[in-house]
């Protein structure tokens, strides 16, 4: 109640009044956001302060996706850095003035140890102590599936971080999850005619495979389309996440008559499993794919490991002269940081960046809101070209960049590693709506 006027100051009341922003009073940003609001819902409006809005940020900083987490956060850091500043790459991407809605960013961010528990347990204390708006960051697919129905449960959006499991936008997708990176079924899409053009139509492969999500539905993609093309799989290796000894699967591996070594691991696993592979004699008699190459992985396996490899990437400074967004971020994160942006770097930055034009379109933090502008699938100018998201799935339709390591003699800077053989359209390796299962929440 107005302590001066008696009356009851909701949207009726305030209608009544004529207080309206037709009538021509210009109200604080969080009251108006505050007094219109239809509905109280998950963090909202409390999340939203007179001067800012709180992110919740889980990435690996240990375990083994800790390199790929640390660049991860880089990239969120970046991306709200300069939204906070209102800078010119903000007005690039389409944003006016300082902040999102008049509202700065503040973060908090917490180690997931490459772990669900971890991630859950501290989006929980953001979610509940810090009334985060936005929750975000992943490298394991498990981790980000557990966010996904964390924020499901509590109504706050979250922006998935890296994951490339079918079942993160197929049967355990939410909705309030959205995620940017290909899914498995879409790496293997793209990769797959590249892999039969340059190997030969009746390859015979053999697959290691980390036993969790993430590996088990890549495998299953990558099985799908080359076998339609002609390909036979001949092993299929699983181990553990973690795992520092492959011995007895690449040993299994190099008795498989393969012709192709299929390394689905990623990460610190993918660059130890890669070296045992030459060890084991399993490289360079066989050819070698990765079909989700992770981060830092050409400088740290070796160009005698990497060079002629064929894999798909989320994003790579290859794309800096076809898309004007990822030179300005490839360029302002090496200004930043000192260092060549990681494609999980990228996701971090695109997905904070595609949020906070949601809002902007929404006109509000309410997530119900924010989610709808999502779905309408209006086209947005990203680091990728355009792109925007499935309203069935909440799977980002984008373009997958397949790539072939370059030979050592042609890497004129550090972290251009790759050459681009293929920018494969989103439309063209999107799975038909239900064909992984999608069945999303409740708005409310």
């Amino acid at each position: 109640m107005s302590e001066k006027t008696g009356l009851r100051l909701d949207r009726r009341g305030l209608m009544q009044l004529g207080l309206g922003v037709a009538g021509g009073l210009a109200l604080p940003g969080a009251f108006v956001e505050n007094a219109f609001a239809a509905e109280t819902i998950g963090t909202f409006p409390a999340g939203v302060g007179k001067d800012s809005v709180f992110i919740g940020i889980t990435v690996p900083m240990t375990g083994p996706y800790s390199q790929d987490g640390k660049d991860e956060l880089r990239g969120y850091q970046l991306a709200i850095e300069q939204i906070n500043a209102g800078d010119a790459a903000a007005q690039q991407w389409g944003l006016k003035g300082k902040g999102v809605l008049g509202k700065m960013l503040k973060y908090g961010h917490a180690d997931s140890e490459t772990k669900p528990n971890p991630a859950v347990q501290a989006q929980t204390r953001f979610i509940n102590h810090d009334k985060a708006i936005m929750i975000t960051g992943s490298v394991s697919s498990a981790t980000a599936i557990a966010l996904e129905k964390l924020a499901q449960r509590e109504k706050v959006l979250n922006m998935v971080g890296a994951s490339g499991s079918n079942a993160t936008t197929g049967k355990d997708c939410q909705r309030y999850g959205f995620r940017s990176q290909a899914s498995g079924y879409m790496a293997a899409k793209a990769l797959a005619p590249a892999l039969v053009k340059a190997l030969g139509k009746n390859a015979k492969a053999a697959y290691l495979v980390p036993d969790y999500t993430y590996g088990t539905s890549l495998f299953a993609s990558m099985d799908e389309v080359t076998r339609k093309l002609g390909w036979k799989t001949v092993s299929k290796q699983l181990v553990p996440l973690g795992t520092t000894d492959f011995s007895s699967a690449l040993i299994n591996i190099a008795n498989s008559g393969a012709d192709v070594f299929v390394n689905i691991t990623f990460g610190n696993d993918s660059i130890a499993s890669n070296k045992q592979a030459k060890q084991f004699g399993v490289l360079p008699k066989m050819k070698l794919v990765v079909p989700n190459i992770s981060t830092f992985q050409y400088e740290q396996s070796g160009a005698d490991i990497m060079e002629g490899v064929y894999g798909t990437l989320d994003w790579n400074p290859v794309l800096n002269d076809k898309f004007p967004l990822s030179k300005t971020f490839s360029d302002t994160f090496e200004k930043k940081f000192g260092s060549v942006p990681e494609w999980t770097a990228h996701i971090a930055y695109l997905q904070t960046y595609v949020w906070a034009l949601a809002v902007e379109q929404a006109g509000s933090f309410n997530p119900v809101k924010v989610i709808k502008a999502l779905e309408a699938g209006k086209s947005v100018q990203s680091t990728l070209g355009p792109v925007h998201y499935a309203a069935h799935n909440h799977q980002m339709v984008r373009p997958v960049p397949v790539v072939r390591g370059k030979k050592k003699a042609d890497i004129t800077k550090k972290g251009y590693d790759y050459d681009l053989v293929d920018l494969v359209p989103g439309d063209k390796v999107m799975p038909p709506p239900g064909m992984f299962g999608c069945k999303l929440g409740p708005y409310k």
